[in-house]
């Protein structure tokens, strides 16, 4: 089974962890790490043989424009991840429309790519920002993977949201990130932090079980993830666990990964027209016939009076 592999290309000071230390007036003065960290992670793409999406915040694109280029150079899908990591709870119709229309416009002609996915920061599509589907569609996003399919997370995340892809709309295919149903709970195995704090056999093992079941896993991972060496901030404990916890096993347990399971990205694994696509071809991999779009869940069918 072909997974989905992705990028959030943010940088070591851009987390919604430390909103509360580095404050965005302060971005600008901070050392970008960025590259030579997303550097490390598309060398190991290419040593597997595997493409990704790139989710890109339009603040580094806007300063680091060759970055973008050697990604999709590279045959990597680009995407977005809006402009300022601010939260969508945080901001209004108005503010998203705008960023949408600033950060695209930055990443497309950047890329030279259409650009059609949207990852909102920290993963921040909730029951209370349902209103920003109608955003992306206005600007020609034709699929989200922003949706955590639990509801214990303070920070995001739907609890009941289905763990395949669905319909969010009529012009917006959700693609959550993954779990796996562990004795009636909902367990993550899509990356972040819970791929550097579990160990890696319960990842692959929770993988596995999503494959047995059908479901393609979307996995994820930050540049920041792969660099023990970053600037290390004073945090609340719990958060200083989740943050800095195992960042010396990102990039062995990552080549791990990519060895014992395969990926594309998610415009390769994902067909959003009824017309059969031509995946990009990777090196040393026959091409393959990707199906005519599946058909997803009506929105009215997702979150049915279910809280």
């Amino acid at each position: 089974m072909i997974n989905m592999m992705s990028v959030d290309v943010e940088d070591w000071f851009q987390v919604h962890n430390l909103t509360q230390v580095i404050s965005y007036r302060q971005w600008d003065l901070l050392e970008l790490r960025v590259k030579s960290n997303t550097a490390r992670i598309l060398q190991l793409l290419d040593k597997h043989r595997t493409k990704a999406t790139f989710f890109v915040l339009g603040w580094l694109a806007e300063r680091l424009p060759q970055l973008v280029r050697d990604i999709a150079g590279e045959g990597h899908e680009i995407a977005c991840h809006g402009y300022s990591h601010r939260l969508l709870s945080s901001m209004t119709p108005g503010e998203l429309d705008a960023e949408l229309t600033n950060t695209l416009a930055i990443l497309r002609q950047t890329s030279g790519q259409r650009v059609t996915g949207f990852r909102a920061p920290s993963f921040s599509v909730t029951r209370r920002t349902l209103w920003s589907y109608e955003i992306m569609a206005r600007h020609g996003i034709q699929y989200d993977s922003s949706v955590f399919p639990f509801g214990f997370h303070p920070d995001y995340g739907i609890r009941h949201a289905p763990l395949a892809a669905y319909r969010a709309t009529d012009a917006i295919i959700e693609l959550p990130l993954s779990c796996a149903q562990v004795l009636g709970g909902r367990v993550p195995c899509s990356g972040g932090g819970y791929f550097r704090i579990f160990p890696y056999a319960v990842t692959r093992h929770l993988m596995q079980r999503c494959n047995s079941e059908g479901r393609p896993v979307v996995f994820y991972v930050h540049p920041w993830e792969f660099d023990p060496g970053q600037p290390r901030m004073h945090l609340p404990r719990f958060k200083q666990i989740r943050h800095y916890t195992n960042l010396h096993l990102t990039t062995t347990r990552f080549d791990r990964l990519l060895s014992d399971f395969e990926f594309g990205s998610i415009q390769e694994n994902l067909v959003l027209t009824h017309e059969l696509a031509e995946p990009t071809p990777v090196a040393g991999r026959p091409t393959r016939q990707v199906p005519k779009a599946p058909v997803f869940p009506r929105p009215s069918q997702v979150f049915a009076a279910r809280s």
